[in-house]
């Protein structure tokens, strides 16, 4: 029988868990909301999530759909109890979600050192996929292994659900949350290390000399609306891809991305949050595909304030299609840095009022990456304590990759905005899981 915690009681089910919990009603209950961070909301005109209904989360949930949960399946079992009724879950302690071992997820048959006999690409070549091999060969057992991983790291979130970090130390090693075709869900205080895919495929046709791909972000917001990501921190932990192994030649990428915003998504305020230590950090709008431009056109508005971004390799974020609106966040590089903000198809980026803090040998010009001919604002940024015209700076470092200034919209929707010079600071010291305020 599971146990879990609830309240400072050790209780023997997610049923206990429920009935332990304290109702609060009158002005008891306002007095609740007001200083309990699990019933806050998204304030009013805070970015994007804040549009038309706001974002509340699980705020008006009733003493029935308050849970503490401290493991993986008590957690999967308050996201699943109730169905849409709001609910608050409380993260106690560090949750592993990545199973017991990669081995555990194995389908009987699967061999890796077959895997890479087969599709080596001196036996295989580089002409064509391996989509179309049957169930029983290398690459069927492969995404049948892969298939029970999937179904243990994700975690479905439902609509009108808050989901909060509980003291300093409170978030999940391995776990993959959905976001998917919901409203009103609120993620606050837990830190995440990235999902580590123990089944990559390998693609011989991506690139001249192929790739390894790999699945899972630490979170989606997949067709789902008003969400707001807040004070998290997101990280590669104890498996940065430099302890990731080669194959092929090529590295053998376990790592997706932090966090994606897809599918239509819409209304997403990310703020206060850390992300470090990772490479393809944040992707909006998945693809340029005239199908999904279908999905995402008018859509993907979201707000970044208040992030750190450090040591990160590309998309902070890359966006395709929405109105993205990216101010007092501060970008701090590293060895291995490629660019901050990637412009894509149809984007309407504004970033204004952002630190960037580069080492010797990084120009600024590279702070923006040119995918596709898309207009942009970018006014008031600050590279090591100096103003700086990105869009002016990068094209005359990459003349081949010319962008225009002016992204067509102007955010209404901010709080306070504040001095450049200070970002660093108050940024640095207060962003990230662990440091609510």
């Amino acid at each position: 029988m599971r146990t879990q915690i609830c309240h400072g009681r050790v209780i023997a089910s997610l049923v206990g868990c429920t009935a332990l919990v304290l109702g609060v009603t009158g002005t008891a209950a306002a007095h609740d909301q007001h200083r309990d961070p699990a019933r806050q909301v998204l304030g009013a005109n805070d970015g994007w999530g804040s549009y038309g209904t706001g974002t509340t989360g699980g705020a008006a949930a009733d003493a029935a759909h308050v849970y503490t949960v401290t493991d993986w399946d008590g957690f999967k079992a308050a996201l699943a109890d109730g169905g849409s009724a709001p609910k608050i879950i409380k993260v106690k302690g560090v949750i592993d979600a990545d199973g017991p071992s990669c081995d555990s997820f194995q389908v009987p048959g699967y061999d890796f050192d077959a895997y890479l006999a087969t599709y080596d690409p001196a036996v295989w070549g580089h002409d064509k996929t391996l989509d179309d091999e049957p169930d029983d060969s290398p690459e069927g057992l492969r995404r049948a292994s892969a298939a029970n991983q999937d179904a243990y790291i994700k975690a479905t979130v439902p609509a009108n659900t808050t989901i909060i970090g509980v003291g300093r130390n409170a978030g999940f090693n391995g776990a993959s949350l959905q976001i998917k075709d919901v409203d009103n869900v609120i993620v606050r205080n837990l830190a995440f290390e990235s999902p580590l895919d123990c089944f990559p495929q390998w693609d011989p046709t991506d690139t001249a000399d192929g790739n390894w791909n790999s699945e899972y972000d630490s979170a989606v917001v997949y067709g789902s609306t008003h969400v707001w990501m807040d004070h998290d921190t997101f990280t590669d932990g104890d498996h940065p891809d430099s302890t990731l192994p080669s194959y092929y030649g090529r590295i053998y990428e376990q790592h997706d991305g932090e966090l994606d915003i897809v599918k239509g998504a819409d209304y997403v305020t990310a703020s206060w949050n850390v992300f470090e230590d990772h490479d393809k950090t944040i992707l909006i709008g998945n693809s340029d595909s005239a199908s999904t431009a279908a999905v995402d056109r008018g859509h993907l508005k979201v707000t970044f304030h208040h992030n750190l971004f450090s040591n990160l390799v590309e998309r902070a974020p890359r966006v395709r299609f929405g109105q993205v609106d990216s101010y007092n966040n501060h970008f701090v590089a590293k060895d291995g840095y490629g660019y901050s903000y990637g412009i894509g198809m149809e984007s309407q980026l504004v970033a204004q009022h952002n630190a960037f803090t580069l080492p010797d040998g990084i120009g600024a010009g590279t702070i923006l990456k040119r995918w596709n001919d898309s207009p942009l604002t970018a006014d008031d940024n600050y590279v090591n304590g100096k103003r700086v015209d990105l869009i002016a700076v990068h094209n005359a470092e990459v003349p081949t990759e010319i962008l225009r200034s002016g992204a067509g919209w102007t955010p209404t929707l901010r709080t306070r905005i504040d001095p450049v010079r200070a970002v660093p600071g108050i940024v640095d010291h207060r962003a990230g899981a662990g440091r609510l305020h």
